[in-house]
C-alpha cells in the first residue's frame, strides 16, 4: 500500500485551503499513491468565531470533492478533518473522512477529544468552545486491511488505540494539526508508542507552520511501522511525502513478538 502524507498550511481562507488541497491530492496520485492522508482542520485553521460561517454538512461542498477526486483516480482518500454542521446541534464536529476507490464515503469519524489547555505564554486552547465531542469508536474495512480513525489530540489517549486494535485494525490514522510547542517533544514519540505498542502502521499528516490568529503548526507528518521506526518524514514545508506500507511486515512482527496475544483480557478487558 503506497500512502501519501499530505502536509498543509492551511489558514482562514477556506476555498483557498480546499483548492490546495486537491491540487496536492492530485500530486499524490501523479506519484501512484494508493492512499492520500490530508491533516486535520484542513479546510479552516483561523479564529473560533468563523467557525459557523465555515462549518458544512457530510455529504457537503467538501467531501463531495474529495469524493470525485477518489473516484477519479482511482486511490482512497483520507479526509484528514473539516468542521461538520450537524442537524440539531449548536456545536460543531472536528469530522474525519474516508473514501474508497469509487468515492464511496466508507467511514465517519467525529474527534472524541477536545483539545482545551492553557499552555504557558500561549493564548487558551478551548475547542470545545465550538466543537461537540463524538460518541464513537470507528474503524473500516478496505482492501488493504482494517484501519482506525481518529484525529490530533486523540494520540494522547492509548486506550483509543488500543480499542482499534482490539477491533482489528491495522492501519491507525492520525490526521493533526499539533502545536510547534507540545510537538516538537511530543508528536514522534507518542506516534512510535501508539505504533509499538499496538503492532500497526501509523500514519499521520499534519499541518505545517504559522496561522491566524497568532499560532504555529509542527508538522513533521510521518509514518511509524509496526516495530516503532519512522519510515517516512515530511520535510518543513507545504508538500506530498509518499511511503509504502508491507501489511507481510505487519504479521512478521506480530508472529515474532506476539505481545497482543499476550494482554490479560481477564483483567484489563
Amino acid at each position: 500500500m503506497r500512502v501519501a502524507l499530505v502536509q498543509m498550511n492551511s489558514r482562514d481562507d477556506r476555498e483557498v485551503n480546499v483548492r490546495e488541497a486537491c491540487r496536492l491530492i492530485e500530486a499524490a496520485a501523479a506519484e501512484g499513491a494508493d492512499l492520500a492522508a490530508l491533516p486535520e482542520l484542513f479546510t479552516y485553521l483561523g479564529p473560533g468565531a468563523e467557525h459557523s460561517r465555515v462549518a458544512e454538512p457530510i455529504p457537503g461542498p467538501t467531501t463531495e470533492r474529495l469524493s470525485v477526486l477518489a473516484a477519479r483516480h482511482r486511490m482512497f482518500i483520507l479526509g484528514g478533518s473539516i468542521l461538520e454542521r450537524v442537524p440539531g446541534e449548536s456545536r460543531f464536529s472536528n469530522t474525519s473522512t474516508l473514501f474508497d476507490r469509487a468515492g464511496n464515503l466508507i467511514a465517519r469519524y467525529r474527534k472524541l477529544h477536545l483539545f482545551d489547555v492553557d499552555l504557558a505564554g500561549h493564548a487558551p486552547y478551548r475547542e470545545s468552545a465550538t466543537m461537540e465531542p463524538g460518541g464513537e469508536v470507528v474503524t473500516a474495512d478496505t482492501e488493504f486491511g482494517r484501519v482506525g480513525l481518529s484525529v490530533c489530540y486523540d494520540l494522547r489517549f492509548p486506550e483509543l488505540y488500543r480499542a482499534l486494535a482490539a477491533r482489528g485494525a491495522e492501519i491507525l490514522f492520525v490526521p493533526a494539526a499539533f502545536t510547534l510547542h507540545t510537538g516538537k517533544d511530543h508528536w514522534e514519540v507518542l506516534l512510535r508508542a501508539r505504533a509499538i505498542e499496538n503492532q500497526v502502521y501509523v500514519v499521520a499528516p499534519a499541518q505545517v507552520g504559522a496561522h491566524p490568529p497568532a499560532r504555529e503548526c509542527y508538522g513533521n507528518s510521518l509514518v511509524a511501522d509496526p516495530w516503532g521506526s519512522v519510515i517516512a518524514r515530511a520535510p518543513n514545508r507545504v508538500g506530498v511525502t509518499l511511503a509504502t506500507l508491507d501489511l507481510t511486515y505487519l504479521k512478521q512482527v506480530r508472529l515474532e513478538l506476539p505481545a497482543l496475544a499476550h494482554r490479560r483480557r481477564e483483567l484489563l478487558g
